[in-house]
């Protein structure tokens, strides 16, 4: 709905509680937190912020390919096109059905050749 800086606002509420208050949060809830905030942050275009969240999610939960597809995808976007293939590749070997991945690592490869 476009709602990214009330949805912003609510994510860093939960992040903050969590932190301030030692709540019981599991580290899939806390990533996915991260996450979804980080992808407001890049529908809003404020891209580094939107790395920061994922780099934060991807330490939290480092077995989970949707984190860092997401940071590839940060990463492409920022033109680190090294990067994004590493995110890539790492959700590759996490999931080798995943598409998405596929298909993005091939841009990116496409992408880093012709820059070159």
């Amino acid at each position: 709905m476009g709602k990214f800086t009330e949805a912003q606002e609510l994510y860093s509420a939960f992040i903050g509680q969590f932190a301030s208050h030692r709540s019981r949060c599991s580290p899939e809830d806390l990533a996915t937190t991260y996450n979804n905030r980080g992808q407001s942050k890049y529908f809003s275009v404020d891209f580094y912020q939107a790395m920061d969240d994922s780099t934060s999610a991807v330490e939290i939960l480092p077995n989970f390919e949707v984190l860092y597809y997401n940071r590839g995808l940060i990463c492409y976007r920022l033109g680190y096109f090294d990067e994004a293939l590493e995110d890539f590749k790492r959700a590759l070997d996490l999931n080798h059905g995943f598409q998405d991945a596929v298909l993005s690592l091939k841009q990116t490869l496409l992408n880093k050749e012709e820059k070159q």
